[in-house]
């Protein structure tokens, strides 16, 4: 998940810096081109999933005709703003590897408890 919104927001940026935006959209390109390279190597990666679920929700009302793909975007971003960055990320080297674990429920065995994948 956070390959697909980091690619999807860096190719949108650098695409829109490529074709020549107007002066005042030049900032908002290059902040969504780096919260999409950040978000591939998964750093800061809830901050960064915020920034990208407004930015992909602002994109959905400046251009009506790619809605869709934005409001994607913007639902992918909100899930993993949720769900974190994952065992390969940068977040989970530099702070520890989080996880839930659900509690066995009645009649049910304990769940055996993994350790994060080596890199």
């Amino acid at each position: 998940m956070r390959l697909v919104a980091g690619g999807a927001l860096l190719f949108h940026g650098v695409a829109a810096l490529v074709e020549g935006p107007t002066y005042g959209w030049i900032a908002f390109h290059v902040v969504c081109s780096t919260v999409g390279a950040l978000l591939i190597v998964g750093l800061w990666t809830p901050i960064l999933c915020a920034l990208a679920t407004i930015d992909a929700a602002l994109h959905a009302f400046i251009a009506p005709a790619d809605a869709g793909f934005y409001a994607l975007l913007a639902t992918i971003a909100a899930a993993l703003a949720l769900l974190g960055p994952g065992a390969w990320s940068v977040d989970a080297r530099l702070f520890g590897w989080r996880r839930v674990e659900i509690p066995a429920g009645p009649g049910r065995a304990p769940r055996k408890g993994r350790a994060p994948p080596p890199v």
